[in-house]
């Protein structure tokens, strides 16, 4: 178990400082329709190819995002933390997400992959260039922290892929809900208190400011307890107990109950939140995965901050 949580602290800081490193590139290119020159989200430059029928993604929310494009017949190999998207073919979730087989993938000879940036963590060289040097095209995407980098990113992939109109709704249905959310959260009569655990004790992890869960808790009309801090950070119970917080919220899926876990923690039981029975689980992927799924984690911190208020 100790070993599974590092694990997730680890994945999160990861995602933290992939985003905070990497600079988010506009340009795809106009289509697909004939060799294009172009940048990735990284700002490496990339010559897209005349047709794309194959796929491999590295990184869930690009698997995510590429289905909702309707292309998920044409991944024909993801990583393991992929293997649960919905619309993906069974049994082709087998790549590291951080040393992904090179030779496997020079292989199996997909027109484009798609890579999280996390795949570059701590390094200055391309770690798919052996990749890159037989001439398939090699796209890296950023960690996005925010939900602006979000709708840009579902933006230039529908580009790549030739899917824009199919991008440009997908963006609009995020911002008609979001818009809804924010609306019903600016009306509401009192602004909650939020403690959001993305990560359980012993290693207890939330997030600041510069990351799109932050944005989620205050379009709910809600107040993170860390607005004052930057990013992804650890916390201790001390903090916890001092902040006081109306609402916790948890996206821990790991534990076979994380709201009676939080309940036992010695001390906690003079928190507002525990003694009024204000804990709620939220979806895990959908509130850790930079794709326009974040939405389905929007609808359920709202009606956990004010449950009256939205009719969700």
């Amino acid at each position: 178990m100790k070993k599974m949580i590092k694990n997730i602290v680890i994945f999160f800081c990861f995602a933290a400082i992939a985003a905070m490193l990497t600079a988010c590139i506009d340009s795809a290119g106009s289509s697909t329709n004939g060799t294009t020159h172009a940048y990735d989200r990284e700002g490496f430059p990339i010559t897209l190819p005349e047709h794309i029928n194959t796929i491999i993604s590295i990184g869930p929310s690009n698997t995510e995002i590429l289905v909702a494009l309707g292309l998920g017949d044409a991944i024909i190999q993801t990583d393991m933390y992929s293997a649960n998207v919905p619309g993906i073919q069974q049994g082709i979730s087998n790549l590291d997400l951080l040393t992904p087989d090179l030779e496997h993938i020079i292989t199996l000879a997909p027109d484009i992959v798609f890579v999280t940036g996390m795949t570059r963590f701590g390094r200055d060289d391309d770690p798919l260039s052996q990749v890159t040097a037989t001439g398939v095209t090699v796209i890296y995407m950023p960690s996005s922290a925010s939900i602006t980098d979000i709708k840009e990113d579902i933006k230039f992939i529908a580009n790549v892929v030739g899917a824009e109109s199919v991008g440009e709704r997908i963006i609009g249905d995020m911002s008609e809900e979001i818009d809804r959310i924010r609306a019903i959260g600016e009306g509401a009569a009192e602004r909650r208190t939020v403690y959001f655990e993305i990560s359980p004790a012993p290693y207890m992890f939330s997030f600041g400011q510069g990351t799109f869960l932050h944005e989620m808790i205050e379009i709910a009309g809600a107040v993170n307890i860390f607005a004052d801090q930057e990013s992804w950070i650890g916390v201790s119970d001390e903090v916890i107990l001092e902040a006081n917080p109306d609402i916790i919220i948890t996206s821990v899926d790991f534990l076979d109950d994380p709201i009676a876990e939080m309940i036992s923690r010695p001390g906690w039981d003079v928190i507002t939140a525990v003694q009024n029975g204000d804990i709620f689980v939220v979806d895990t992927n959908s509130s850790n995965r930079p794709s326009h799924n974040i939405v389905r984690a929007l609808r359920e911190i709202a009606a956990a901050v004010h449950p009256n208020e939205f009719p969700l």
